[in-house]
């Protein structure tokens, strides 16, 4: 039997949040949810969902669009750049193993955070790299030490802002003095698939540093906030010269036709933003006084999910499943649980009261 080289054989698959379905059909149990996978609770913009199902009607017989012209269009004109300087993927996910194949060979090192997203460890050893992991400091991304790591095997340095699973941001004054101090020919990755969440007026400015033409490549995603997490859609925001090169390993037709006209009507509906984002607020509030109260420790967040550093995090987490509420285990020592309707975090808090009290 053919045997896969020892970088990948060595990989740990990603696993997913339990689906309700799945649950549901092991444990013998009705009415779960699903609080596990950061998505939103209310569901996408009406609009897209009318643009579902018009797609349907229309396009599946045809390969869609393999340049995005539109879609790439219409976000060129939210945020003021060029349509060549914006790449789309089958989620940002997709786009950060493009960018992994596109710049880095055999042996290159990429500086990132732990924890932070797994992906981008795991891209960086598909690729045959090394993924060098610095710890957070106060469940924050430590970029000066992040700058210190850097080495000339350096090619790619990784920052989910906010991060993903602590929820914690970096601010300008962080990144300034980052993206000041790192060499030219490292490509500083900032992903920000929750940046629609963050409430902090300190929030980083990774577009200065595009505009300048630095080598930095934006990730965002139309997964989160957007409320499309099933179509697989994100895009990346570069210089040209970046976008040029990743094209090239970009596979055709990655992003498909009823995904691309979706988000194009998602993107018009800032109602449904507005929605989304005072419901994260409110239940992020509720959650904050519930834990407090319970004198459960809980991680700030500027996303749509919290951090609980929690002992025997493992055990809570299957009893909540028990008790019809996936949460997200992030091993041994702390559990991620995503923001969800007011209905359902009323359920999570009931449910984690019952757990603690065994």
């Amino acid at each position: 039997m053919i045997k896969a080289p020892e970088h990948i054989s060595a990989l740990s698959p990603y696993i997913p949040g339990k689906p309700i379905e799945e649950l549901e059909r092991e444990l013998g149990i009705k009415n779960s949810i699903k609080l596990a996978s950061n998505e939103n609770p209310i569901g996408p913009s009406p609009a897209a969902v009318r643009a579902i199902t018009a797609g349907l009607k229309k396009t599946l017989n045809r390969y869609p669009d393999g340049n995005g012209y539109y879609l790439k269009n219409a976000l060129a004109k939210k945020l003021s750049v060029k349509p060549d300087e914006i790449i789309l993927g089958n989620g940002s996910n997709e786009l950060i193993d493009i960018a992994v194949r596109t710049f880095l060979t055999p042996g290159d090192e990429a500086v990132m955070a732990h924890p932070s997203f797994v992906v981008y460890s795991m891209a960086v050893q598909a690729a045959g790299g090394k993924a060098i992991q610095v710890p957070l400091r106060d469940y924050r991304h430590d970029l000066d030490a992040m700058l210190n790591a850097v080495t000339p095997k350096t090619k790619m340095l990784f920052i989910a802002n906010p991060n993903n699973p602590t929820g914690t941001m970096n601010t300008k004054e962080e990144f300034e003095r980052l993206m000041i101090n790192i060499r030219n020919g490292i490509l500083v990755v900032v992903d920000e698939a929750y940046y629609e969440y963050v409430t902090d007026a300190g929030y980083a400015d990774s577009f200065k540093h595009f505009r300048a033409g630095r080598d930095i490549l934006i990730l965002r995603t139309f997964s989160k906030i957007y409320g499309l997490a099933g179509l697989r859609i994100g895009y990346g925001i570069a210089p040209q010269g970046i976008i040029t090169e990743m094209n090239k390993v970009r596979p055709p037709f990655n992003t498909n036709s009823v995904a691309q006209k979706t988000a194009i009507e998602a993107l018009k509906d800032k109602g449904h933003i507005k929605k989304s984002k005072e419901i994260n607020n409110t239940g992020k509030k509720y959650l904050y006084k519930e834990l407090s109260s319970l004198g459960i420790r809980h991680v700030p967040t500027e996303a749509n999910f919290i951090y609980m550093p929690v002992a025997d995090s493992m055990n809570i987490y299957k009893n909540l499943l028990h008790a019809g509420v996936i949460v997200r285990p992030m091993g041994h020592d702390a559990i991620r649980v995503t923001i969800g309707l007011p209905e359902e975090n009323r359920k999570f808090i009931k449910a984690l009261k019952s757990v603690i009290a065994l």
